[in-house]
């Protein structure tokens, strides 16, 4: 990120601290969140509210620093996946741990990214909107550093593309296009054959808006994945690559780029894209992998790759959703005042990881406490015979799903230290 992109991400810390914010001290409200940040509060008790969700200083720089290992160990580009926290600052980590770009979903996401100076854009769709195409144009023609490319699935979708894009007169350059390869039939999108395949890129040489890059495709899709499965349809990926660029396609490229990988089968990838021979041109092999950033503490924690390659080491959830205990109406029962307007729960129910005794501080492990269920604004506790769990006790939750976690805070306090608490700075996400 060059200088103005930076200037950019500390702008944020000029933002007032209001009732925008939940979670955050009620005595802050009209300080900016950089002078809230120097204050150094602890979470615990520097006047946060409940519900807070925190992120861990550790745990995300861990993550940072593992991921970006993993992709100079196997010879991969990464463009970590934006969507997952739509986070300018953790962009910015992400591309001083040599991320290649940032991978986004939708045109507003994009939009997101080049208000914070991301040059580098690789976005895992189709775009077939004209005011958005439109905007495209504008930003290659106002900024020739800025690289932008995007998947085309369809004949359909590359003359969509092209009326758009011609409306205003010639372009001063083509928008940057992979050929999305479907994961199989019953996946989600992407062309289904290579013959279709070709058809596509056919479309696009016709046509001067686009340029045809390379191949993509995203193996989470592939039907009753298994490693067996989702090896051979990174290779059907592969040959598709290869036989592009024997047709010619990729004649007069600087570069080509071959691109998967979501956050469950990134292993698979790099020993796939390692066997890939060379081209005509250089290929960048591109990783789009982004709830690492995170992690979790349950769906992504069970499939990580990296339990199949222990040995390279391992992701750490960084997220907790800190609630406070409200009710206690039986023995077997209690709540506390988070619910679904606070944690993910589209893949699992948060986990309580900790408890934080109301009276002492102290931390303990939340044996015999388990959540059975989420209202709007409450957590559904079940607590076994001899559970220690007391009103105003704090409870500690893991949650599962990265994106849907980001997606329910505005301003998350980043905090050093499980104990001790101390926020030591401000993530705020644009959903």
């Amino acid at each position: 990120m060059g200088v103005e992109s930076v200037e950019a991400v500390a702008r944020l810390g000029a933002e007032r601290v209001d009732h925008r914010f939940k979670g955050l001290p009620p005595d802050a409200d009209g300080l900016t969140v950089a002078e809230l940040a120097a204050q150094r509060r602890n979470l615990f008790t520097g006047g946060f509210t409940t519900p807070v969700l925190a992120l861990s200083a550790e745990r995300l720089e861990h993550n940072l620093a593992l991921m970006e290992t993993y992709a100079e160990r196997h010879g991969l580009a990464f463009a970590p996946h934006g969507k997952t926290s739509m986070a300018p600052e953790l962009f910015r980590r992400q591309i001083e741990r040599g991320a290649w770009g940032i991978t986004l979903a939708v045109p507003h996401q994009a939009r997101v990214a080049r208000e914070f100076g991301i040059e580098r854009i690789f976005l895992a769709n189709e775009v077939v909107d004209r005011a958005a195409l439109r905007w495209v144009a504008g930003e290659l023609a106002a900024d020739p550093a800025f690289r932008f490319v995007c998947y085309v699935d369809s004949v359909r979708g590359v003359e969509l593309m092209d009326a758009a894009l011609s409306e205003s007169g010639p372009a001063a350059r083509p928008v940057d296009v992979v050929v999305e390869l479907g994961a199989g039939e019953g996946a989600r999108t992407g062309v289904r054959t290579e013959a279709e395949c070709a058809a596509v890129a056919d479309a696009v040489a016709r046509v001067g808006t686009l340029r045809l890059v390379g191949v993509a495709g995203y193996e989470g899709e592939v039907p009753d994945a298994d490693p067996e499965r989702v090896g051979a349809w990174l290779r059907r990926l592969t040959a598709l690559a290869v036989d592009f660029d024997k047709a010619g396609r990729f004649a007069g490229l600087e570069e080509v780029i071959v691109s998967a990988g979501g956050s469950a089968w990134f292993d698979a990838v790099a020993e796939v894209f390692a066997e890939l021979p060379e081209l005509s041109v250089p290929v960048v092999k591109l990783l789009r992998s982004g709830a690492y950033v995170s992690h979790d503490a349950g769906h992504y924690r069970r499939i990580t790759p990296f339990n199949r390659v222990p040995e390279e080491g391992a992701l750490e959830p960084a997220f907790r959703l800190w609630a406070q205990v409200v009710s206690r109406p039986s023995p077997g029962q209690a709540f506390a005042n988070a619910g679904k307007r606070d944690a993910a729960y589209d893949l699992d129910l948060p986990s309580v990881e900790v408890v934080r005794d109301a009276g002492t501080g102290a931390l303990r492990d939340a044996d015999g406490v388990t959540v059975t269920g989420l209202s709007d604004q409450h957590a559904w506790l079940r607590t076994e015979e001899g559970a220690e769990l007391e009103v105003g006790d704090w409870v500690g939750l893991g949650l599962s799903h990265p994106c849907t976690s980001f997606d329910k805070w505005k301003l998350v306090p980043v905090v050093e230290g499980e104990g001790e608490g101390t926020v030591t700075g401000y993530v705020r996400t644009f959903f």
